[in-house]
């Protein structure tokens, strides 16, 4: 009866795994509600003498890592994944803990890596023009009536969000071959982006070689606390930290003043050298020229009537594109002495699908587990990546209205590995607190 329970539990799990694999070749990829790129093969079953069975599944085929799932047959319990990957949360439904081997992806990533310059030619004139053309025909709109102007501002917003994403693919080296073509395209582009381009550069270069580091936060990422340092801040520390994450104050009021306000000056990196205050002095000169220019052949009034809206509207979108591509639930996070480069990158930045057309204003932004695996990629290389390689498609995937849950996700919870919100923060202290407090008393 033990040995009929057992083989009918490994040919269960094995039926399940080819019904898995099957559906792959199908569809191309298995959908979950929390990971899919599933594909591969059953290598190994093996039963101990209290029935309980380890199964060895391997995934993707250029890749060592697998999974291990591990069940008493006696039981009748669901069988519980065991991650391979320390930095991944073993609470995750068994299909969302495949574990790739990051390293080995960058090296995969590589050959995508070459910028056509005629390519990068083009899309930086489809996305400039544009943009030109519609701040001029917002301006002379303004007589028909302000409403028909702020309809304008919202594709004139989409092109200076795509043409930040240029300058920012100028930053990693990625849209020229040669980096004094990449470097001084930045450095125009940042005039019209209000953004120091050598400044910000550094900063996100920071970003990237410390994403994820709960040990190394504080520049050119979003300010995160975990439950406990939160718990341990005074009542006004927490009130600060309460309205910094207030949807209004970091979609709303936080990219205007980053923009306009915060870029002025070298903010994080003040003694780092007068290159970079010799980039946000420059930077602020011809922004200053520009304005002025502008103001000289429009008017100061019908100058703000175009590009605030213009601007507010891409700022708010640009952070929180920035936002969603790593505060989002099953995130990664680690202490230095369990924090690895290329792992954070695949699994701690996601996947944002977004639909076809805010795709191509965001210049494939959202495909940024890709992107931080390989930042040398042009941005209208990374869709080949996912063509290519399908089975990156669902690491961190996340649709449009999923996004939007992202909002409340405000802490790091050492614990469960994952964004809490505040809410779900006060129910499990209160939960712990109750459970202490029965404890104690029935002592």
């Amino acid at each position: 009866m033990h040995n009929h329970r057992q083989g009918f539990f490994v040919q269960s799990v094995i039926n399940f795994m080819q019904t898995a694999s099957a559906h792959r070749t199908r569809h191309g990829r298995l959908n979950h509600p929390r990971r899919s790129g599933i594909g591969g093969a059953l290598t190994s079953v093996s039963c101990s003498r209290r029935g309980e069975c380890s199964i060895l599944y391997r995934f993707h085929p250029q890749t060592s890592a697998g999974l291990i799932f591990e069940a008493p047959a006696r039981s009748g319990r669901a069988f519980q994944p065991f991650d391979r990957n320390p930095l991944k949360n073993s609470k995750h439904p068994a299909l969302a803990s495949v574990a790739l081997d990051a390293r080995g992806w960058t090296q995969i990533l590589s050959r995508y890596r070459a910028p056509s310059p005629a390519r990068s030619i083009v899309e930086l004139v489809i996305t400039a023009a544009p943009l030109v053309l519609l701040w001029f025909l917002m301006w002379a709109t303004l007589d028909l009536g302000y409403w028909l102007g702020l309809l304008l501002a919202v594709p004139a917003a989409g092109f200076l969000v795509r043409l930040f994403m240029i300058q920012h693919d100028c930053g990693h080296g990625a849209f020229f071959h040669r980096r004094f073509i990449n470097d001084w395209v930045g450095r125009v582009i940042g005039v019209l982006t209000l953004t120091p381009y050598d400044f910000w550069r550094r900063t996100h270069a920071v970003h990237h070689s410390t994403s994820g580091n709960l040990d190394r936060r504080g520049i050119g990422d979003i300010d995160t606390l975990t439950v406990r340092e939160y718990l341990a801040r005074s009542r006004w520390g927490r009130l600060r930290y309460r309205l910094y994450r207030h949807p209004v104050v970091m979609f709303g009021v936080g990219p205007a003043y980053l923009f306009i306000v915060q870029h002025r000056l070298p903010v994080g990196l003040m003694r780092s050298g007068w290159q970079l205050w010799l980039s946000t002095g420059a930077t602020n000169v011809a922004i200053a020229a520009v304005v002025a220019t502008m103001i000289w052949l429009v008017g100061l009034g019908p100058f703000l009537l175009v590009h605030l809206p213009v601007m507010l509207l891409a700022a708010s979108a640009g952070v929180w594109l920035f936002y969603v591509q790593h505060q989002f639930e099953d995130t990664v996070w680690a202490h230095d002495g369990a924090w690895n480069l290329h792992e954070v990158a695949l699994h701690g930045s996601s996947h944002y699908a977004l639909p076809g057309l805010l795709r191509w204003f965001t210049a494939n932004i959202g495909i940024h587990h890709i992107h931080h695996l390989c930042s040398r990629i042009p941005y209208y290389r990374l869709p080949l990546v996912l063509r290519d390689h399908p089975d990156l498609d669902g690491i961190g995937r996340l649709t449009l209205l999923q996004s939007l849950r992202c909002v409340r996700l405000v802490l790091w919870d050492e614990g469960k590995k994952r964004l809490v919100s505040f809410r779900e923060m006060r129910r499990h202290r209160e939960q712990d607190l109750s459970v202490f407090e029965s404890e104690k008393c029935s002592r």
